[in-house]
């Protein structure tokens, strides 16, 4: 009796480790299958949608495809003007050609600088502000087009006040290299006039016209206001010319051009004929 009773015992005790072991086996294959489950989420590649961002060049009217997943609309907005807006003279003053031309910018000389003042600190503004596609070429070139405002405005801002007070040449940054014509404005009449000389000679080698280049010397040379007209000359073709060559300019080269070309999955363009 005892016999039977022990085992019944032993087969009931092992019929419950039997199904502990059953239920431990299901649990660890139910966290493999959630544990791969999980790991196969991870490797599925992120769909991004293609969207279109439009641009103009030149002659043509473009339609770039790109990945939404890399770049924003607003990073190539920013982008683009950086590549094909930011370009040429970002900043203006009047020119000074004539005797009038000179009078008004002499009568108007704070004005002047007020409005150069602003207009820098807008550019300025707008360059920093950019939103740039994440890549330190473009950072590079936003850097580039900064130190180029900065100079410009030094140069307009430089120029203008010399009209009035050619003393603000001397020993200027942007007088290097332009020495002769900083020496001659801050001279005695005949200095100026030998220099002024020179400048109009050269004039007229380069000009369709020369012998009008040197009649316009002549003319000046014997009128009552020759120096303001040696002025004019010695500043905006003289100085004016060289220290604006001095100003490192950015360089919109094939590179960038293929720089931002390669933000674009592919470009639909529509041109016109040159």
């Amino acid at each position: 009796m005892k016999t039977g009773f022990f085992s019944l015992l032993f087969v009931a005790l092992l019929s419950c480790k039997k199904e502990n072991t059953v239920s431990d086996m299901n649990q660890k294959d139910s966290a493999k299958i959630i544990s791969e489950n999980r790991k196969d989420s991870t490797t599925i590649p992120v769909q991004h949608k293609e969207e279109i961002f439009n641009f103009v060049t030149e002659l043509c009217e473009n339609k770039g495809h790109f990945d939404s997943g890399k770049y924003t609309r607003e990073e190539l907005e920013g982008t683009y003007k950086l590549w094909f807006q930011m370009g040429g003279i970002a900043l203006s003053t009047p020119s000074v050609y004539n005797f009038n031309g000179l009078q008004k910018v002499r009568n108007e000389k704070e004005a002047i600088l007020a409005k150069l003042d602003q207009d820098f600190a807008s550019q300025k503004r707008v360059l920093e502000n950019l939103k740039l596609v994440k890549d330190p070429y473009w950072e590079d070139i936003r850097k580039q087009h900064l130190q180029e405002l900065a100079e410009e405005y030094e140069f307009r801002k430089t120029e203008i006040k010399a009209f009035s007070d050619p003393s603000v040449l001397v020993n200027h940054k942007l007088s290097k290299g332009c020495e002769n014509f900083v020496k001659a404005l801050n001279s005695n009449e005949v200095q100026m006039t030998e220099e002024w000389r020179k400048l109009r000679e050269e004039m007229s080698k380069r000009n369709s016209d020369p012998q009008r280049i040197l009649n316009e010397f002549e003319e000046h040379l014997y009128s009552s206001d020759k120096k303001d007209f040696a002025t004019i000359d010695l500043i905006t073709f003289g100085w004016g010319n060289c220290a604006n060559d001095h100003i490192k300019r950015v360089e919109h080269d094939e590179k960038m051009n293929k720089k931002f070309e390669s933000l674009f999955i592919k470009i639909d363009s529509e041109c016109d004929e040159p």
